[in-house]
């Protein structure tokens, strides 16, 4: 009889430690084939679909749909039927370290050897507690975490994980009657409490990592953009655009490369480590985009290569993607500068925090019709204010006004871009 083989959450890239478990693919009892997708994952970059590096019959599932599972811990147990533990058996805790290393989805994580798998250890009996030998309790690291925000002691709490081990989701039951019971005279709670996961977690990690080191500073500047909104029309009506839409952003993204051949210092980063600023020769150009999985930042890649239209179907393409949920993690690494649309919501305007290791942001406000002084007389103009935020350590006040002016400049008349 061949043994079964242990499936771990492999080593995702991008330094990610952890992930959450979405909905599993498979059910125990199935028969997979080799890379058939058993599960899908969300981690702080992108929702991700694990591919089996065994075939056979699932015989357990090792983790449950909502939980966060550490690189390294137990998902799948996959053999032939009787092997190895009975699809019932405890399988070790997840906040346990692995007896092997996890390595890259399709490379085969290998199988934990039976004699090594550790046992679930015993709760400490009522006499060694009335002795003070109060052992500590068995609970996944972000089940510490999460207790530590919540003020709850684990030991109090019952573990129904593998192996007794507490879970978040034991947490949050002990943590119910604290944060949605409703007074006694209102039928609707007063609080609602929402776990920051996957992408929001890593969203509000790096803004405050930014906001934090870098020092940020912001101007802006009103601009007359008829001239542009009537090039988005002409462009509209081209066949050679025919489907892709193109829209005010992809005018703002083209006129930004093109004022980054004059203002390098815009396209760079800061190397702590060293003490030196790293100049970027290439314009990994970044596009902010609101989804149901919160905030996401893909970019176009080598976007300075790009005619007009490659350019204006890499941004469609792109957000497509990223409301679908379907961006990889190297779809949202590697940004060198961000532009993000607050016009789309109907707001003039923002003082954008920048993308870690970025040097710039340029905002884009909502563009609507406005009085504008033309040659003397007011007459209505399609109006709009631009933003942007940089890292003074990176780029001067007059740097950043003079890029800032270029784009303005161009955006006014942009036939100049000819």
């Amino acid at each position: 009889m061949h043994p079964a083989n242990e499936f771990r959450l492999p080593d995702l890239g991008e330094g990610l430690t952890d992930a959450e478990l979405v909905r599993w693919s498979v059910a125990v009892g199935d028969t997979v084939e080799l890379d058939q997708v058993i599960a899908e994952v969300e981690t702080a970059k992108a929702l991700v679909e694990l591919p089996s590096p065994f075939a056979g019959t699932v015989l357990a599932l090792l983790a449950e749909p909502g939980t966060i599972v550490e690189v390294g811990a137990p998902l799948i147990r996959i053999g032939e039927p009787g092997a190895g533990d009975s699809p019932g058996a405890a399988a070790p805790p997840a906040s346990e370290p692995p007896d092997h290393p996890a390595t890259l989805v399709g490379y085969g994580p290998t199988a934990a050897p039976a004699s090594r798998r550790r046992k679930a250890m015993p709760t400490p009996t009522a006499a060694a507690a009335a002795d003070g030998e109060r052992a500590r309790p068995d609970a996944k690291p972000s089940a510490r975490r999460l207790a530590h925000e919540l003020g709850i002691d684990l030991n109090a709490v019952q573990g129904t994980g593998f192996g007794g081990a507490i879970t978040p989701e034991d947490l949050r039951a002990q943590d119910v009657p604290r944060e949605t019971a409703p007074p006694q005279d209102e039928t609707s709670p007063r609080e609602t409490r929402t776990p920051i996961r996957g992408v929001r977690r890593q969203t509000a990690d790096a803004v405050t990592r930014s906001a934090f080191t870098a020092p940020h500073v912001t101007e802006f500047v009103t601009v007359d953009v008829s001239a542009t909104m009537d090039l988005v029309d002409r462009l509209r009506s081209s066949p050679a655009f025919a489907g892709l839409e193109p829209t005010p952003l992809t005018l703002v993204a083209k006129v930004l490369l093109a004022a980054l051949r004059e203002h390098p210092s815009l396209n760079s980063s800061w190397d702590e480590e060293h003490q030196e600023i790293v100049t970027k020769h290439y314009v990994n150009l970044g596009i902010a985009a609101a989804t149901s999985r919160g905030l996401l930042v893909p970019s176009v890649k080598d976007a300075h290569l790009m005619s007009l239209l490659e350019l204006t179907r890499a941004i469609h393409e792109l957000t497509e993607t990223a409301r679908a949920g379907r961006c990889t993690p190297a779809d949202l690494s590697g940004g060198t500068i961000t532009i993000t649309n607050v016009g789309v919501f109907g707001v003039d305007t923002g003082t954008p925090i920048l993308s870690p290791g970025e040097a710039a942001i340029l905002c884009l406000g909502a563009i609507a019709p406005r009085p504008w002084v033309a040659e003397g007389e007011i007459v209505i103009r399609s109006v709009t204010t631009l933003g942007l935020s940089f890292d003074h350590r990176l780029v001067d006040g007059e740097q950043g006004s003079r890029f800032l002016a270029d784009i303005a400049a161009t955006l006014a008349d942009p036939l100049t871009l000819l």
